[in-house]
């Protein structure tokens, strides 16, 4: 099973995303889950929990630099999320579904 972490301003719109983009994999056979944290938790998460890829979503993209050299510390991709890919429609779902499965190790 493979996790994968967005990390938002508030956590409100990733959470939707992660449920929505979990769903997709889910209802395609892959084992791949998503979940949503703030940015004030990204840090943290980056350097302690066992996701395999963290997302930074378009609204705190400001915190990228800082996140990618936490990920590069505990050897854990850290990729933005262009604003195609978040957007809670089908299409959305699929490109972040897409840009999940092309950054997973």
């Amino acid at each position: 099973m493979k996790k994968v972490l967005i990390i938002c301003a508030a956590g409100m719109s990733s959470s939707l995303m992660a449920k929505k983009t979990t769903e997709l994999f889910k209802s395609k056979g892959k084992e791949v889950t998503v979940d949503a944290v703030s940015a004030t938790e990204g840090q943290g998460m980056i350097e302690t929990s066992d996701f395999d890829l963290f997302l930074i979503s378009p609204q705190t993209k400001m915190y990228y630099a800082k996140f990618s050299e936490a990920g590069k510390k505990v050897n854990k991709p850290v990729v933005s999320i262009p604003p195609q890919a978040y957007i809670p429609i089908p299409m959305g779902i699929q490109k972040m579904a897409k840009l999940i499965v092309e950054n997973l190790k």
